[in-house]
């Protein structure tokens, strides 16, 4: 290769980082956009039921009626406080380090505010939680999106109902805490299991109902943000009978440091560019 190849390869290279930063830049956006739409939405729906009760409770003098309208008032006002708790739990998660994170304090946070949408396309949710188990050292946030990420795509899976698995357990023999979301959807073909971690790969044809499509980066960037953290990505999927993404993340701090998860950008540098000239 010639120097002027070489400088315009090096050039090219260039331009795809920047290209790439702006597209993680962009997933970025666009997971934090879907989340203040659902929690919007959802503080919407809580503050008419304490409006709707409220009013009740003033038209009606009788105990019986108000005692209801307080009784839904107040659970109103706890579910409010729960999805305080859960944004306050993700702005607290927004460091960019490594830190020793709770995961099952994560997946509460993230149920909480994608409940009612599961509710909405009829997901029944089976939460297996272990109790005591140990914090892994993660970027709370990543680990958080691509939670996010199998979840909708769990829901997507299941476009007429069905049954969403969440599972967290500690793997002592592999020294990782395992975090898997099990759908009952349509599964996949094997050739479709091996191109899903491709950037760009999507089965999707566009946007679904609730306006959430395919662009082929979300599992390509999760798959880059956990083996960031010296964790692995598992899926095992089978026609008509569904898909399960595990998870696993090591307990024990890396002895080298890790390389930081880089979303997008780390997902689409995997593509070759020996052939740009």
């Amino acid at each position: 290769m010639s120097d002027h190849q070489e400088a315009e390869l090096n050039d090219l290279r260039n331009q795809v980082a920047q290209l790439t930063k702006r597209l993680d830049q962009c997933q970025r956006m666009t997971a934090l956009g879907e989340l203040v739409g659902t929690t919007t939405h959802e503080f919407n729906n809580v503050l008419m039921t304490i409006i709707n009760y409220a009013k009740m409770g003033m038209r009606h003098d009788d105990k019986e009626t108000r005692d209801k309208a307080f009784d839904k008032i107040n659970t109103a006002g706890m579910r409010a406080t729960k999805i305080t708790n859960a944004v306050l739990g993700m702005a607290r998660n927004r460091s960019e380090h490594f830190e020793q994170t709770d995961l099952a304090g994560l997946i509460d946070e993230t149920m909480v505010l994608l409940e009612r949408e599961l509710q909405k396309y009829r997901i029944a949710v089976d939460m297996q939680i272990e109790e005591n188990l140990p914090k892994v050292s993660a970027i709370g946030n990543q680990i958080q999106q691509v939670f996010m990420n199998l979840l909708i795509n769990a829901r997507q899976a299941m476009s007429e109902g069905g049954e969403l698995v969440v599972k967290l357990k500690q793997d002592n023999q592999a020294g990782t805490v395992d975090l898997s979301v099990r759908d009952h959807g349509t599964g996949m073909t094997e050739e479709t299991m091996r191109k899903i971690f491709q950037p760009y790969f999507t089965t999707k044809a566009g946007p679904d109902e609730s306006g959430k499509g395919g662009t082929g980066l979300g599992l390509a960037t999760c798959k880059n943000i956990i083996e960031a953290h010296g964790g692995k990505i598992r899926v095992e999927s089978a026609i008509g009978k569904g898909t399960c993404f595990t998870l696993k993340l090591p307990v024990q701090p890396q002895k080298s440091p890790v390389p930081a998860a880089r979303g997008i950008s780390g997902a689409v540098s995997q593509l070759n560019t020996s052939n740009i000239v």
